[in-house]
């Protein structure tokens, strides 16, 4: 019942031209990372799309070089469902716009540099948002949503001081090295981008008993079978803000946090709040482009050189 009720509102929103201010996205998953699914109201300025403008798919569409069966009904289908989805989610949409330029910069030279394709991104914008806090109730944090056993097991630190998930270069780094595991496992990278919402076992045991080689030809639980569809259309809507609503001005995109040196920091004991005073910066600045550092404090028992970012005097705020 409740879901017909969603349903009949979206529609409802459709036939008139206002906000859908309660379509969710699907529920938390239980793989190797798991999207953070937030809901706020619809921004402000945010211009309604149509229902002709979201079902009007292209011709063709790939992902990571690899084509995207849009001659299946199924898959049609299943698209448009989630570019619904995502253009009525207005305000975590428009957030998720607003600070592509600020990640999409950093990220994509790691991707490039590890042999992995560009549209990966859209598997990060999926995941978090590009919320740099993001965190789930299954466990998993940071842009890239990395569980704690799967950030460990490709060098992370991971605990309640240090929390290397949140960092942009390193998190990036584990999500490539697990992404080329897993299309090295599964053979395409469509089914290693389904591994990161299941997990490998979970994928490559599903295609072995139903006889199948490809995502799109293989049946998942629903969070996994929307998965993918979730990534093209940020990819699509991407490419193409203002045909799906978003009319956001090229100068309201934030701009990439750059005005800072790197320094190294390997203290056996080490107090952040002054490290920041004595380098001439505050504790909250140093947190804002050190998301990694997690409390005021950390006992280096293991002698962790850590690469510090701190803001440049004349970069401002």
């Amino acid at each position: 019942m409740k879901r017909l009720s969603i349903a009949l509102l979206t529609l409802l929103a459709l036939a008139t031209g206002t906000r859908a201010a309660g379509v969710k996205s699907a529920g938390t998953s239980t793989g190797a990372g798991v999207g953070v699914g937030a809901w706020a109201n619809p921004a402000q300025g945010a211009a309604s799309p149509t229902f002709t403008e979201i079902t009007r798919l292209p011709d063709q569409l790939s992902f990571a070089g690899e084509k995207v069966p849009l001659e299946n009904r199924d898959t049609r289908e299943s698209l448009i469902h989630e570019l619904l989805t995502t253009s009525f989610m207005q305000s975590r949409t428009t957030m998720a716009l607003l600070n592509s330029t600020r990640y999409i910069p950093v990220i994509k030279p790691i991707l490039e540099q590890a042999g992995v394709p560009d549209d990966f991104v859209f598997l990060c914008m999926a995941e978090s948002g590009f919320d740099p806090e993001a965190q789930s109730g299954a466990g998993a944090a940071g842009l890239w949503q990395l569980m704690p056993a799967v950030a460990r097991s490709y060098g992370l630190i991971v605990d309640k001081d240090i929390d290397e998930r949140f960092n942009l270069e390193k998190s990036t780094a584990a999500a490539c090295s697990f992404l080329k595991d897993a299309c090295a496992k599964l053979g395409t990278w469509t089914d290693a981008a389904a591994s990161y919402n299941l997990g490998l076992t979970g994928v490559a045991s599903r295609l072995a008993q139903q006889g199948t080689t490809t995502y799109f030809d293989t049946f998942f639980p629903e969070e996994t079978r929307r998965y993918i569809f979730r990534i093209l259309s940020f990819k699509l809507l991407s490419c193409d803000p203002a045909r799906y609503g978003f009319n956001i001005p090229p100068n309201q995109y934030f701009t990439p946090l750059t005005g800072y040196t790197v320094m190294e920091v390997s203290d056996a004991q080490i107090d952040w709040s002054a490290v920041a005073r004595a380098n001439g910066t505050t504790y909250k600045a140093l947190r804002e482009l050190n998301p990694w550092i997690r409390g005021y404090e950390y006992k280096n028992t293991k002698g962790y050189k850590f690469n510090v970012k701190f803001p440049l005097a004349e970069a401002g705020r």
